[in-house]
């Protein structure tokens, strides 16, 4: 006997004919998924979606009148379905979209542009999400609800080191993530940071000038060369793979584009396995929320080496995968949820929580 196929219904909101369609014949290459509407509007969208109750809504970034961040903020405070933002690959469509993740949108899709490649990339990439935060089986849990203390559990016992680097790994749901973490530490914080967050080429850089504005410590997109200092974190740019190569007198950001047709650009694992090969078992590495399993083998790495794996709990995360891999790997030191990573990392480099 086979398994019932679970059915996702989904709503589209772009306020061009073109997209519109667009999306809904790349959605509906996929048999399991049901197209129940469009609306040219946000003030449609809004309406459409409390009458049709769809499992997910498709959102325009951009649109007249009502801008897709006010209709998806309005879904989100009353209670509707996940919304994923449609986004331009503009400076722009970045900072937009990253305001409404903020609002409460679920993740993101840039849209397609001419190039066939790009179009079978985003409509695989759009399909998985929305089946994801669509299928009545995923356990969707709003990061912004969740409150609660760090997990605790021993510090590490056979250490020939301190700390030296903090590698955080994350995807979705990862920027907010980071802006509950990385504005919680202090100016003074001893390490240096270095992040790879999965994102299309042309986001990062907004999102770190972003968690910049928030932070007391510095944070910048990662350029070839830079040294990693203390008080400071380094995002990943889009498109790239960031390793930390050790040189006279500091350690520095090597970039160069993907040659082993990674499945992330950054990857998580190349970059934590560089640090940890860089700072052996000074690695304090931070898995986040986020789909699928990147960064296993890059914290096995690190763990090899007596590095230290820090893994976000289910309850807290948008996407308990990337987590829930390293953990079901025997990885993770330590359990915290997303309010507590900031109190873990002080007090695993020698400062004391916040109170």
């Amino acid at each position: 006997m086979t398994a019932d196929v679970v059915s996702v219904s989904v709503l589209v909101v772009d306020d061009s004919a073109f997209m519109r369609r667009a999306i809904q014949r790349m959605l509906e290459k996929d048999t399991t998924i049901r197209v129940v509407g469009t609306a040219a509007s946000g003030d449609e969208g809004i309406a459409m979606t409390e009458r049709l109750r769809p499992d997910v809504v498709t959102m325009d970034v951009e649109m007249p009148g009502m801008s897709g961040v006010d209709a998806a903020r309005t879904i989100v405070e009353r209670a509707g379905p996940p919304v994923i933002m449609v986004s331009a690959l503009t400076r722009d469509g970045a900072e937009t979209t990253l305001r409404a993740l903020e609002a409460g949108a679920v993740d993101f899709v840039p849209k397609p542009d001419s190039s066939l490649i790009d179009i079978v990339n985003v409509q695989r990439e759009l399909i998985d999400k929305v089946k994801h935060f669509g299928s009545r089986r995923a356990s969707l849990r709003r990061m912004r609800t969740v409150r609660g203390p760090a997990t605790r559990a021993p510090r590490p016992t056979a250490r020939s080191a301190p700390f030296a680097c903090v590698a955080i790994g994350t995807s979705t749901g990862g920027p907010i993530a980071l802006t509950r973490i990385l504005p919680a530490l202090p100016a003074s914080f001893p390490l240096p940071i270095v992040v790879v967050q999965h994102m299309p080429p042309g986001f990062t850089r907004p999102l770190a000038e972003r968690l910049d504005a928030l932070c007391a410590i510095a944070v910048a997109e990662g350029e070839d060369g830079m040294p990693l200092q203390p008080g400071a974190a380094i995002v990943a740019p889009a498109g790239m793979q960031l390793r930390v190569r050790r040189t006279p007198g500091a350690a520095r950001v090597a970039l160069a584009p993907d040659t082993a047709g990674s499945l992330h650009v950054p990857s998580v694992d190349v970059m934590v396995t560089s640090v940890a090969e860089a700072y052996e078992g000074g690695t304090l590495a931070v898995i986040l929320t986020g789909m699928g399993a990147d960064g296993v083998a890059g914290l096995r790495v690190a763990k090899q080496r007596g590095g230290y794996v820090l893994g976000q709990d289910e309850a807290s995360s948008v996407v308990y995968g990337m987590p829930r891999a390293a953990a079901a790997a025997g990885l993770v030191d330590r359990v915290v949820a997303l309010d507590g990573v900031a109190d873990a990392l002080r007090e695993l480099t020698g400062g004391a929580p916040a109170r």
